[in-house]
């Protein structure tokens, strides 16, 4: 169907989104690119923004978690630092203290020193022996396990380091005693330049012990290393003491430092932190699963909650859209409906306008035709030269009846038709009614519909529009004529209002087949029609428009099957006037 005249004039002040769209008002693809396009835009709308925020909300989550990782661990590295820290200053400490409250012959006495090992030990364990060395390298006393008592270490690189530094903290080694342990050796200096040192083999079971009793998950490994790479302590990952390790030994640093990185083993988070006063590094190496397990749920969840709440928008857009659209076809058919019906209309009243007319101009020859034949008859009737005379006349009066008869037609409709503006007159309602009735009088003979009259006789006269009460009963008695089958009956019922004596009651009611309760709320509706055939759908709601503006109204009683009243309530004086 092509858009009217006044469609293409209604479309120029649409806005532009709307009017561009390909083919507007014109078969149901146009319907397809709205719904696409608003479900688009609701979602573009939508969903961006949500995409934003879950963007930096995960990378917030992310930093916020791994800061959270990250501070453990630092915190455990930094605290089994000091732990290890502090074993080494007491042991180093309890040394100072033995060499500077006991003297050189003191202390070369070998039953005096085996006196301070066995109380030294009672306190520390892992104290293995105890040797005391002159400035030329010879152990001049020893108390311990071996046999080491004469031993000369002048010429190895820790003796040298003692000298100079005044302390030595050796790496794990085995040496000839076959088990890993480090040494702690501190120099005193005697008179003249001479010096002594107090050496102490310390076993490094007791590291072990330290670290062992930090509670680690299967995927953690803590361990200490020296700064050529070689284990000082086990490793689960990494293999047994002085067992040389896969990563790369981490670069000196003042506090603890959490990194990541990467070996045969995969990848890593990396802590580790020096010890101060010894060539021993802190190593803890975590696995990423382990640690970001808190992460990859509340990722996972965040994913979750992505995904449904886009599924959510998704849905009650596309709901949505469907509605909207779906109103949009409902509005576009309803006023496609509408300029139909106005087409129509103005047909109907060029119509109107025109029978208007021809009435009027049939009226101009029924008065010849009326003034001719009385003519005749008269001529006739004074005339005894006609011999069928009475014959003759009778045709006569035929004729001048028909005349009157076109007379009455032409004459209700140009009534009918002529009253455009309101002009109230005094109108007796029976009359009016049996007026109205004569245009379907024809239709209710042919059909052999039965129209029954129940007037009161002496209901008071009203003031009102005749033209517009003979349009108003015409709609109501045209529809019941629809209403019902040939043969039907319809009753036309006049009374004064017994709750209201200032209004009058017309009834017309039908055995028709009724309105469905789905109508009845539609029935005043414009446009809305429930006939047998295309039909306005625009005379009970201009008819209830008439009475309304008048001060009236019309109620509606109906059972599907059984038939309809319509009741018409009229002021006796219409209050527009």
């Amino acid at each position: 169907m092509k858009m009217s005249g006044m469609w293409q004039k209604f479309r120029r002040f649409m806005p532009k989104g709307l009017k561009d769209f390909p083919n507007y008002g014109e078969g149901p693809e146009r319907y397809d690119l709205l719904r696409k396009n608003f479900v688009l835009i609701v979602c573009a709308t939508a969903v961006i923004p949500l995409l934003l925020m879950a963007a930096i909300n995960y990378y917030q989550y992310q930093s916020a978690l791994k800061e959270e990782i990250v501070k453990p661990l630092r915190r455990l590295i930094t605290n089994t630092q000091h732990t290890l820290e502090l074993f080494l200053s007491e042991r180093e400490s309890t040394l100072r203290l033995l060499i500077r409250e006991r003297s050189f012959e003191e202390l070369s006495n070998q039953a005096r020193l085996n006196f301070i090992f066995q109380s030294l030990k009672a306190e520390f364990p892992e104290f293995v022996d105890l040797g005391l060395i002159d400035s030329s390298g010879l152990q001049r006393s020893y108390a311990g396990p071996y046999e080491l008592k004469g031993k000369n270490y002048r010429d190895q690189d820790w003796f040298q380091e003692v000298q100079l530094r005044g302390v030595y903290v050796s790496n794990v080694f085995l040496g000839y005693r076959k088990f890993p342990h480090f040494v702690i050796a501190i120099k005193r200096d005697a008179v003249e330049g001479d010096f002594y040192v107090l050496r102490a083999t310390i076993d490094t079971e007791k590291f072990n012990q330290l670290i062992s009793t930090i509670t680690l998950r299967p995927g953690s490994d803590m361990f200490l290393i020296d700064q050529e790479g070689v284990l000082q302590t086990p490793s689960r990952a990494h293999g047994r003491v002085l067992d040389k390790i896969s990563l790369l030994v981490p670069p000196m640093s003042q506090e603890a430092v959490i990194t990541r990185t990467k070996d045969e083993h995969g990848e890593h988070l990396l802590g580790y932190a020096y010890l101060r006063g010894a060539n021993f590094i802190l190593v803890l190496t975590k696995e990423p699963g382990e640690v970001m397990a808190g992460w990859f749920t509340l990722k996972s969840e965040l994913l979750l909650v992505l995904v449904v709440s886009v599924a959510v928008i998704f849905i009650v857009s596309l709901r949505a859209t469907n509605l909207l659209v779906d109103r949009i076809r409902e509005a576009d058919q309803k006023r496609e409906s509408c300029y139909i019906e106005v087409e129509h209309t103005a047909k109907l009243a060029s119509l109107g306008r025109l029978a208007a007319g021809v009435a009027h101009e049939i009226n101009n020859p029924l008065a010849i035709i009326n003034e001719k034949a009385g003519l005749l008859k008269d001529l006739v009737e004074f005339s005894k030269e006609y011999h069928d005379q009475e014959k003759l006349l009778s045709q006569v009066d035929s004729i001048l009846r028909s005349v009157n008869r076109c007379r009455e037609i032409t004459h209700r409709l140009l009534g009918f038709a002529k009253r455009m503006d309101l002009k109230v007159e005094t109108i007796h309602l029976n009359e009016l009614l049996q007026e109205v009735l004569g245009f379907l009088e024809k239709e209710a003979f042919h059909r052999d519909i039965k129209v029954n009259f129940n007037l009161a006789p002496d209901l008071a006269p009203i003031a009102h529009d005749r033209g517009q009460l003979q349009q108003v009963f015409l709609n109501i008695i045209n529809n019941a004529f629809e209403a019902v089958q040939d043969g039907g009956n319809i009753t036309i019922a006049t009374k004064a209002n017994e709750t209201d004596p200032s209004t009058v009651e017309v009834a017309i009611s039908d055995d028709g087949r009724g309105i469905h309760p789905d109508d009845l709320k539609h029935i005043f509706d414009p446009f809305y029609t429930r006939g047998k055939e295309q039909g306005t759908g625009l005379g009970l709601s201009i008819s209830y428009g008439i009475v309304a503006k008048c001060g009236g109204d019309i109620r509606v009683e109906s059972k599907v099957g059984r038939g309809s009243t319509f009741t018409v309530v009229l002021p006796q004086k219409c209050q527009m006037a």
